[in-house]
């Protein structure tokens, strides 16, 4: 039975409340020594549009690092202005379609960036190689491309996304030794994810995550195709080594990396 619209919005608009009603860490922390605000024309995403989902794999261990990354604070998306009205419009054509955008990551801190240096540079550090980076020496990691030292994360004008097909239902708990399948095993057989078949998991470093590989086909080619051709259309570019991976232009900042932490606080008070 199809459903309604408004129907899909409210499943959609719960879902998101899942992931946005995590604590903030640190807290305390924070209070001791003020941290630094997002500029004015930085917004959390769901003031703008609260349909859109959000699973902030970085403020979770479901990660490549396998641990809670540093300034990530809450499970709250962060963007310039002008890209989050984009994801908006994009958001607007996916709604009519069955579909919902979901957001993995958005502004990533600098400080977030140089703790994914600090675990690149452990080669001991291994604990999410079998289902992340499998056929990826990670003494390879930096020279390969997949870790580098600046992030166009930190921006603002960049988010990690993927599509969902609606009724958004909840991904069921990972199986026992889900967490060591590879991420680009078939979508039965690795970690649970509500998304569509993109060929490869989020975070997949691996060839296969380039959104234009030859060997992704079928379903999988189309989904990769439906998510491009609605944020194209928005003024998206995409970053052809990751299917995921989508910068808003022009950017606001192109020249600057900023440091505030992932957290309402960081945008309290600023309107759309």
């Amino acid at each position: 039975m199809r459903m309604s619209t408004t129907a899909r919005l409210a499943v959609t608009v719960a879902a998101t409340t899942v992931f946005a009603t995590m604590p903030e860490a640190g807290a305390g922390a924070a209070a001791r020594t003020p941290e630094p605000k997002a500029p004015r024309a930085f917004v959390a995403l769901d003031s703008v549009d609260p349909t859109i989902l959000r699973e902030m794999r970085y403020v979770s261990a479901h990660n490549f690092v396998g641990e809670r990354i540093d300034g990530y604070r809450q499970a709250v998306c962060i963007l310039t202005r002008p890209a989050a009205e984009a994801l908006h419009r994009a958001q607007t054509r996916l709604l009519s379609q069955g579909y919902s955008l979901k957001v993995y990551d958005c502004y990533r801190p600098q400080r977030a960036v140089d703790h994914f240096v600090r675990w690149a540079r452990d080669l001991a550090d291994e604990r999410r190689k079998a289902e992340f980076y499998p056929r990826v020496e990670k003494s390879r990691l930096f020279e390969d491309g997949y870790i580098a030292e600046k992030s166009g994360h930190s921006r603002g004008s960049t988010a990690d996304l993927t599509i969902v097909p609606l009724p958004a239902l909840p991904a069921p708990p990972p199986a026992p030794g889900q967490e060591a399948v590879p991420c680009y095993a078939p979508q039965a057989q690795r970690y649970p994810d509500n998304s569509v078949d993109m060929g490869t998991g989020f975070d997949c470093f691996d060839t296969l995550s380039h959104t234009d590989d030859p060997r992704v086909q079928g379903a999988q080619r189309a989904h990769r195709d439906l998510l491009g051709s609605v944020l194209a259309a928005e003024g998206f570019v995409n970053l052809p080594e990751e299917w995921w991976h989508f910068t808003y232009k022009p950017e606001l900042f192109p020249d600057t990396r900023f440091d505030f932490p992932v957290s309402r606080r960081s945008v309290s008070g600023h309107r759309p």
